[in-house]
């Protein structure tokens, strides 16, 4: 056996919990082949100790059955877990007194559901952590509607502002501040001036995880969050054509320029999903997030049905993973969640 077919080999392998391949994935480091005996080098950046036993488990079953060889043998070298910038942080980025992960939900582009997304997202983390959502989109935010409150936060003697709260959650919106709903007219220095207040004069409390739903773009909202805040890292949305990649990629470029690891990309709309017989239809043509997962070489996290139910359940303020909970969008996005909260931690 040449490495070249035992790296064929070991394609048909999934991470566990991923559609995508450990090989794709990046933790096959090495290959060593003899008439007798196979040596799979392993590189992974995990504690799970299910999940090693469970690689190393599918390597010796592949590799033996496909080979005849029985002597297979799988190394790992676990690496440390990369943990949010503390006090070490570059570029001035400071954490968020009492929350422990800080999950951006971008695109260069819009219209492609980051808030739908964002919002489900940390719907689907609230059932097991504490949990806070950031609207970060000054000219145009949604979180007001998305979540059914136009409450103003109150204000404490030393002029910080206290969350919303509902679900279980905390949320925080300049919609809930512009409460005329006003055209909004910002110039940049503005823009990252609110944008600062809002890291640094909200009391979140303890929070496991801080969603923040971006705006479109990489402008100033987006320049002042990277070089501001330490972010753990970067979720990337997309639509599944093509014309959609060419915003998203800029998005997903400008987290890597400053070191903001991309946890993974999502897909959404990817298909349509029949609420009578549950068939999946095409609507969009292209693989927009296959080809960015690929690109980036991340996880594709998510490919997620667009249905009228989404679009019924964000008027009328509640999250969808709330009021379908046994779809199979729920279940997508409980497997995303799964995902991201196993790779933070």
């Amino acid at each position: 056996m040449t490495q070249e077919q035992v790296t064929d080999l070991l394609k048909s392998i999934n991470y566990p919990g991923f559609s995508r391949d450990i090989v794709s994935f990046g933790i096959v480091k090495g290959i060593e082949t003899s008439e007798k005996q196979i040596l799979v080098n392993l590189s992974i950046a995990t504690q799970n100790q299910e999940h090693i036993n469970s690689i190393k488990t599918d390597i010796e079953r592949v590799l033996s059955t496909e080979t005849g060889i029985t002597d297979i043998q799988v190394n790992f070298d676990v690496q440390p877990v990369k943990q949010a910038p503390t006090n070490g942080a570059p570029m001035s980025q400071q954490p968020i007194p009492g929350v422990k992960y800080v999950i951006a939900v971008g695109s260069g582009k819009g219209g492609v559901g980051k808030s739908t997304v964002a919002i489900n997202l940390a719907a689907e983390l609230s059932k097991n952590y504490k949990v806070g959502v950031l609207d970060l989109d000054i000219y145009g935010p949604s979180l007001p509607m998305v979540i059914g409150s136009n409450e103003q936060p109150k204000i404490t003697a030393e002029q910080k502002l206290i969350p919303i709260e509902k679900f279980g959650m905390k949320f925080m919106s300049f919609g809930f501040i512009n409460s005329d709903n006003a055209a909004t007219i910002w110039r940049g220095p503005m823009v990252a001036k609110l944008t600062t207040q809002f890291f640094d004069d909200v009391i979140w409390g303890d929070l496991d995880y801080l969603i923040l739903d971006l705006p479109p773009g990489t402008g100033d909202i987006q320049l002042t969050l990277v070089q501001r805040l330490a972010l753990t890292g970067a979720i990337i949305v997309t639509t599944p054509q093509d014309l959609a990649l060419l915003d998203v990629k800029k998005g997903a470029d400008m987290f890597k320029k400053v070191n903001t690891p991309v946890l993974g990309v999502v897909e959404n709309m990817s298909h349509y999903l029949c609420p009578h017989c549950d068939k999946e239809s095409e609507v969009f043509p292209g693989s927009g997030g296959a080809s960015e997962s690929e690109r980036l070489g991340v996880p594709l996290l998510a490919q997620i049905y667009i249905t009228p139910e989404i679009a019924s359940s964000t008027d009328s303020g509640e999250p969808y993973v709330f009021k379908y909970t046994d779809s199979p969008i729920t279940k997508m996005y409980t497997s995303m969640a799964e995902k991201i909260a196993e790779m933070v931690s």
